[in-house]
């Protein structure tokens, strides 16, 4: 062996070295940011139940006892102001009851908040030198039976490649929910609307996948303008190979304006990506976003979504 092909060896040998550490040094710190985002959903998430324990239960009883009580005192004593009273406060007592305190948050803070997940995928991709796109992976629908070595296949997840190259990664992969793929070579992640679209499947009380793709855009139009208020107006338009979006005031519009999130463009904003998911597990095929526009800053927002076939 001469020195120069020994020199060739060190020299590729240290740069796999260097790939390597790198590599680990990503996944750390995607575990380290992933477990940072679970202690504050926890902390949200208690939160939000200290704020569901408002007494408003607890003054309705109370007014509902007290003028159940002055009720049956009106009709002892045969008093119409004891009535009077009694009826009042009977009211109060079922109003309270049936109306709950609602919490509304500005939307820049829900734009903050959307901003770590981004980039912190935005550092991997670049740290990692990928140049592919991004694809919505259905998952198996959660009434089918899966031994728990296949549990991971009921995972909603976005794989993003490493190059141009449309080969998805094998069942196995996918089951053993592995973050960093070397064949093909790319990364899965979950979707940054994965939150919105199980919030879509609670309100309506069934999973995507059991939805009919024709009836999606009217369900999805009803929960994002009438019951969730996260756009002004939706279209979308299911095509044989392709769907169309179109969204006008969206919640998540002014992400946009942030040019450099390299991954806001290959996964959408938060209701793009609810949306895509949406498509993905009715239609039972991948979806990649194909084409993204915005207008006005982020006040309209055109997607094109195409289905990629196996």
């Amino acid at each position: 062996m001469n020195l120069n092909t020994h020199c060739e060896l060190t020299s590729t040998n240290t740069s796999q070295n260097k790939r390597k550490n790198s590599e680990q040094t990503t996944l750390k710190y995607l575990l380290k940011t992933i477990k940072q985002l679970k202690l504050e959903n926890e902390k949200l998430r208690m939160e939000l139940l200290k704020f569901r324990k408002v007494p408003s239960e607890k003054i309705s009883l109370f007014l509902l006892g007290i003028g159940a009580l002055s009720l049956i005192e009106s009709i002892i004593v045969e008093s119409p102001v004891i009535a009077f009273i009694g009826l009042s406060l009977t009211f109060w007592g079922v109003l309270f009851l049936f109306i709950k305190p609602v919490r509304f948050v500005r939307g820049t803070l829900l734009d903050f908040m959307a901003l770590t997940p981004y980039s912190t995928v935005d550092r991997i991709i670049f740290d990692l030198n990928y140049k592919g796109k991004a694809f919505y992976i259905p998952p198996y629908p959660k009434e089918v039976y899966l031994p728990d070595h296949l549990k991971g296949l009921k995972d909603m997840v976005v794989f993003i490649s490493a190059d141009v190259s449309k080969k998805m990664p094998p069942i196995e992969d996918l089951a053993k929910r592995r973050f960093l793929l070397q064949h093909p070579r790319g990364i899965c992640v979950t979707p940054p609307g994965l939150g919105l679209l199980t919030l879509f499947e609670e309100e309506i009380g069934k999973d995507f996948s059991e939805i009919d793709i024709d009836e999606l855009p009217m369900s999805l139009s009803e929960l994002i303008i009438a019951n969730f208020h996260l756009a002004r107006d939706i279209k979308l338009e299911i095509l044989p190979k392709k769907a169309r979006l179109s969204v006008e005031k969206p919640l998540y519009g002014s992400l946009y304006k942030n040019r450099e999130l390299k991954s806001l463009r290959m996964l959408g904003d938060p209701l793009v990506s609810a949306v895509a998911c949406a498509i993905a597990k009715s239609s039972g095929k991948i979806v990649m976003i194909e084409r993204e526009e915005t207008i006005e800053n982020g006040e309209r927002i055109a997607v094109t979504f195409r289905f990629v076939e196996d």
